[in-house]
């Protein structure tokens, strides 16, 4: 890939939860591309009328190696987790769950809630740190208003702007709302490499037009992103970035793991209910059980080697 190129990654439709399932945009990972610094997962959701989707309402389940960030637009999600954890997710703040070692929880869209809509992130924990205890943070970024952008940094730091959040590795993660036409130039560490998922409007990103659902990839080396607002309405998109993480994982349903046998025993603890995952208080309902294992082993994966 040229260094100025930016890759685009389109989404596919997959259902979230169980029996309840409601459809969510995947675009990363994908085949030809694992990670973006340690973010290892988007899912990208709504706007979706809760009165005809039946919402949000993912049952206990088990998660290890990795954070979960969660992030609204609209409507409002009930979180419960083994730590003992209990808050609302709400548009414009974080909430991010470390379950290193073993951690389970349950996102249940409030009664009040019409319209639901937001992303689901998920971030690698290094090898040194994926055994990390249970740990639950919440917090609201105040909006930063430049030149036809508001931006709300939620992890790491751009335009001057620095979440409290701790991370385990360098990353950055932001909403940015563009006004119609636009266009905003970003100084940003060109030791990370950035994806942009957009989620509303078009946005041309250093010269590449994406569109809704679509997420663009620009590699490590740049000092500055240029979006531009191509739309003649507001616009809508999530940048994330990262250094390179260097590693390669295994991403099985809700594990991460370096090799075959971590999801084994992952998953052999969850379905004997093993006290590694702990218990959800509250939730009325079973929990999920784990899917079966493929017959053929495992393998790790990372992102393809550099040209």
């Amino acid at each position: 890939m040229d260094d100025n190129e930016v890759e685009i990654l389109s989404a596919r439709d997959v259902p979230l939860g169980g029996p309840r399932a409601m459809t969510v945009r995947r675009t990363l990972p994908q085949r030809s591309r694992t990670l973006i610094g340690a973010w290892c997962f988007a899912d990208h959701y709504g706007p979706d009328e809760v009165a005809a989707s039946g919402g949000m309402d993912v049952a206990p389940h088990p998660h290890t190696g990795l954070q979960t960030v969660s992030w609204l637009f609209s409507g409002e999600i009930e979180h419960r987790d083994s730590l003992g954890s209990h808050a609302l997710v709400r548009p414009g703040e974080l909430n991010l769950m470390t379950g290193g070692h073993g951690i389970s929880h349950t996102e249940v869209s409030t009664p009040g809630t019409t319209v639901l809509h937001g992303v689901q992130l998920w971030v690698a924990l290094p090898d040194e740190h994926r055994h990390a205890d249970r740990d639950f943070q919440h917090h609201v970024p105040k909006p930063l208003l430049l030149d036809g952008a508001e931006i709300r940094v939620f992890l790491g730091t751009l335009a001057g702007e620095t979440s409290p959040v701790p991370t385990f590795t360098p990353l950055l993660g932001a909403e940015l709302l563009l006004d119609a036409g636009a266009t905003v130039t970003l100084p940003v560490d060109p030791a990370f490499e950035h994806g942009l998922l957009v989620d509303e409007g078009e946005v041309r990103l250093d010269g590449t037009l994406l569109r809704p659902a679509e997420l663009g990839y620009a590699d490590t080396g740049r000092a500055t992103l240029t979006l531009t607002n191509e739309s003649g309405h507001r616009a809508r998109a999530v940048l994330l970035g990262g250094t390179p993480f260097g590693e390669e994982i295994i991403m099985w349903w809700n594990f991460i793991g370096r090799t075959h046998q971590d999801i084994v025993e992952a998953r052999e603890e969850w379905e004997r209910a093993s006290e590694r995952f702990g218990h959800v208080e509250g939730y009325p309902g079973d929990r999920l059980p784990a899917p079966a294992l493929p017959n053929a082993a495992l393998t790790p994966r990372g992102n393809p080697p550099r040209a």
